[in-house]
């Protein structure tokens, strides 16, 4: 199996050593390297899994990658898939909390990166271009569209802006009954015991986590280390911009209200996770890999080998919760899509998608500068035009667009 799927396996390892950008992003990319250069999935394919991940907490673009490879060679593949994917990220983070005490302090920001941001602009507008004619087709998806546009571009960054939107399209779609009847036949009885692992898991990490601080454990801190962060990757929505926040209150902003009662808590300096959160812009891969920068430092204090233990809790524990909630419902997402009410409700959560991208290319276009007259401003636009065109009218593999982009930061 493992020969066969070498290819794909290859073009995995290519795309998450150049998919900058956020989950976002990372679906433009997905369209060239999986769709348009190689077709390993369909367009309708792709759309239906990133749909179905949106719905789920964890890390989208992690779990929308895994679906292709559950697809291609069920189980086996798409685990191999999720380590191929999160691995050479999590290594950089993982080996970024010991580099830091190196570091010259505050220099957060790399030259070599700078057009970086814009190429990610460029590759949302190519899935944008790519997803508008199958999302959008008649007054309903245009009416939803506009709303999750100005209601993203109004309220972006709030956790629960995304289910409710994508919640709210699929039940508008539904009612009408005409476009889309109920023609499948009955599904078959759901078996929910799947999700008892990851219940498991949750539920036993919580009360291991709890039994060692109150009895001080003297190996709490990985157990409490692994509890947080799965917990977090459990429960957050939105990607890996919410899930930043989260890890800062946990582990910046709480414990320093509670060191004093509570002087064994893990903790990360609020300087270094700044500096940790600006890194991880810079490193291709899933932003979820910040955790395993974070695992590091919480044992930055317990010793090297404690520390690199640390980076590893962090890894397995912030993408374990999303490998398990997508394989475990996907099986149940298409038995219970038989359903016509599925298929309206994706009708309007794919217009929803698409308005999304659209306030979401310009929630990243603001931090770039487009408008001034300056050589950098118009350098950004070029950026911008030259990656939509490359991938929508050319077979230029992403990482040499990439490749592109950080050397005219070098030179420039």
């Amino acid at each position: 199996m493992l020969i066969r799927h070498l290819p794909f396996l290859r073009t995995v390892l290519s795309h998450s050593l150049t998919a900058f950008g956020g989950p976002q992003a990372h679906l433009g990319m997905m369209f060239k390297n999986f769709v348009q250069k190689t077709p390993y999935v369909t367009e309708k394919e792709l759309m239906e899994y990133n749909t179905f991940c949106q719905l789920l907490p964890g890390a989208s673009s992690t779990q929308t990658l895994t679906l292709i490879g559950y697809k291609r060679g069920g189980v086996p593949l798409a685990i191999l898939t999720l380590l191929i994917w999160i691995t050479p990220a999590s290594v950089l983070m993982g080996g970024l909390s010991f580099l830091l005490p190196y570091l010259e302090k505050g220099s957060t920001r790399v030259e070599l990166f700078q057009f970086i941001p814009a190429m990610a602009a460029g590759f949302l507008i190519f899935a944008i271009l790519r997803i508008f004619p199958m999302a959008i087709k008649n007054t309903i998806t245009w009416v939803i569209l506009l709303i999750c546009m100005i209601a993203t571009g109004i309220l972006f960054g709030r956790p629960w802006l995304i289910p409710l939107l994508l919640v709210t399209s699929g039940i508008a779609t539904n009612f009408s009954k005409k476009r889309i009847p109920q023609t499948e036949e009955k599904p078959k009885q759901i078996r929910w015991w799947n999700i008892w692992l990851f219940g498991f898991i949750f539920l036993t990490a919580g009360i291991l986590s709890e039994t060692a601080r109150k009895n001080e454990w003297p190996e709490r801190k990985p157990i409490n280390l692994f509890e947080n962060t799965y917990r977090m990757g459990s429960l957050v929505f939105g990607g890996g911009q919410m899930l930043l926040p989260m890890m800062y209150e946990q582990w910046s902003v709480r414990p320093a209200t509670v060191k004093e009662k509570n002087p064994n808590v893990v903790q990360i300096n609020q300087h270094d996770f700044y500096m940790g959160m600006g890194m991880v812009q810079a490193v291709p891969g899933p932003v979820f890999s910040f955790a395993s920068f974070a695992g590091g430092m919480a044992m930055e204090k317990e010793g090297k080998g404690l520390q690199l233990i640390g980076c590893i809790i962090g890894t397995i524990a912030i993408f374990l919760p999303s490998a398990l909630l997508v394989l475990f419902f996907f099986p149940i997402w298409h038995n219970i899509k038989k359903y016509a009410v599925v298929y309206r409700s994706l009708e309007g959560i794919n217009a929803a998608v698409v308005g999304i991208l659209i306030a979401s290319t310009f929630y990243i276009s603001r931090d770039i500068s487009l408008l001034e007259n300056t050589t950098a401003g118009w350098t950004n636009l070029l950026v911008i035009a030259t990656t939509v065109l490359l991938l929508r009218f050319t077979k230029i593999i992403s990482p040499l667009i990439v490749l592109g982009c950080l050397l005219l930061g070098y030179f420039l």
